[in-house]
């Protein structure tokens, strides 16, 4: 605190609608809603897809009504029962997962999960993913009768299986044509869920909005495994599983930033965020709204915690949130256009 704030040795607190020369500042309530292709969120904290299950099963924790939404748990167009144990694998930083899209499949999803995600101010986002081309189109087929979806994320972190296991989001050509066929084929707005295992994250945020896509999230995991030395077994049954938390918030950070400065629709940014500050520096570097994953698991109110920080943050420095996305100061660069949301 700068010495002219100080009597005493002691410091002066000044408060949000005081400012250090006396003047009292007219009360400022900061606007933290944001829009992501017509869909409007009261605020941008959203829970992770495979992170928070279909919603409810968090109900008895947290005040699901204050979320800006939930993103449930990847859908396949038929139920899948998911990889055998052991399929999660704590790390120093973060956690290492196999899971294999366990879910109900659309049908139930549609008639048991669907209904209670209807009753909430959080907005509804289905995770949507296939091994095939036509698996996507089939599956977005069915869930495009469930009223109540807000809107889809298609996750293209899977193998293709009629190109040999090459997954979608690691070539170009690829991501286009499932985006493209699957946005012919959606609804409810097409948001793509992009892999951070890749050389360039530009070129894909670009192959995705060529294809159609009405907004990017991203990074998925990222492809790791860890070893039981004692056994000299992998520690996951799976080999390989996906590495998240606060491990890969440095990396996910650099690729939102570079993908929001590569296209012009909007960019979700996930990836090892636990505090406001985390979410705050995503925001910062050109994310609209942001996602809340692995710590659920171990602090399921971090959402709630990460929007009262983030208001809290708006509300002492009087900005509102579009004043916020995209703000990144980089000394000697021109300044960035104002953009408005």
């Amino acid at each position: 605190m700068p010495e002219d704030q100080k009597t005493g040795g002691k410091p002066v607190a000044v408060t949000n609608n005081e400012q250090s020369n006396g003047e009292t500042l007219s009360p400022f309530v900061p606007r933290i809603e944001t829009e992501i292709a017509g869909v409007h969120f009261q605020n941008p904290v959203l829970t992770a897809s495979g992170t928070f299950g279909y919603g409810q099963e968090f109900a008895h924790l947290i005040d699901l009504n204050r979320l800006g939404g939930i993103v449930v748990k990847g859908i396949s167009t038929e139920p899948m029962p998911g990889n055998t144990p052991p399929r999660i694998y704590e790390t120093e930083a973060g956690m290492l997962n196999a899971i294999g899209l366990q879910n109900v499949g659309a049908r139930e999803f549609l008639a048991h999960k669907l209904p209670f995600l209807r009753t909430l101010r959080a907005r509804c986002i289905v995770n949507v993913f296939g091994y095939t081309t036509q698996d996507y189109t089939n599956c977005l087929d069915i869930l495009n009768s469930g009223d109540g979806i807000d809107a889809y994320e298609l996750n293209i972190s899977c193998p293709n299986t009629r190109c040999g296991g090459m997954v979608y989001g690691s070539d170009p050509k690829l991501t286009e044509e499932v985006v493209g066929a699957s946005k012919r084929a959606a609804r409810f707005p097409l948001y793509v869920k992009l892999s951070p295992n890749v050389t360039d994250i530009a070129v894909f945020a670009r192959a995705a909005e060529n294809a159609g896509a009405d907004a990017l999230s991203l990074v998925n995991t990222f492809v790791g495994m860890a070893i039981d030395v004692g056994t000299r077994t992998p520690r996951i049954s799976n080999v390989t599983a996906g590495l998240s938390g606060p491990a890969i918030k440095p990396v996910a950070l650099r690729m939102v930033y570079q993908a929001a400065r590569a296209v012009s629709i909007p960019v979700i940014g996930l990836g090892g965020i636990a505090t406001a500050e985390d979410a705050l520096e995503f925001l910062i570097a050109g994310a609209r709204a942001v996602q809340v994953g692995t710590a659920n698991f171990y602090a399921p109110d971090t959402a709630l915690r990460v929007v009262e920080g983030i208001r809290n943050y708006c509300e002492r420095n009087r900005f509102h949130l579009a004043d916020l996305i995209g703000s990144l100061r980089i000394p000697g660069a021109e300044p960035a256009k104002t953009t408005e949301y």
